[in-house]
């Protein structure tokens, strides 16, 4: 597979990948053996990031159009992360607001 789909099914940012990553094709067995045995730099790029947009929007429970909404249009990392939780700018408040009740909405049609 190409390496911008294998970073994406290991939750990386492509361009924060090592260049042997970025300029080769990823079998499936090697996706595996990331996904089972990641190396150091996978490791770093989890905790650390840069993360990709999915990514910041999980680790701050909004959707990825609620973070362009609130003007994150660029990946952040970990600690950018932690710093705009603690801010809790309005945008943040409102947007976690719209994303659980978003999901009590699902879970409710799932229920019927």
């Amino acid at each position: 597979m190409k390496p911008e789909t294998a970073a994406k099914k290991l939750g990386v940012l492509l361009s924060a990948t090592p260049a042997e990553f970025r300029e080769g094709v990823v079998s499936r067995d090697e996706l595996n053996e990331l996904q089972a045995k990641p190396p150091a730099w996978l490791v770093e790029l989890r905790r650390n990031g840069p993360h990709p947009k999915q990514v910041v929007a999980a680790k701050l429970r909004v959707s990825v159009s609620g973070l362009i909404r609130g003007g994150i249009t660029e990946p952040l990392t970990t600690a950018e992360i932690e710093a705009l939780k603690a801010e809790n700018p309005d945008w943040l408040e409102h947007e976690q607001a719209v994303q659980a009740e978003t999901r009590k909405e699902a879970q409710r049609l799932k229920q019927r």
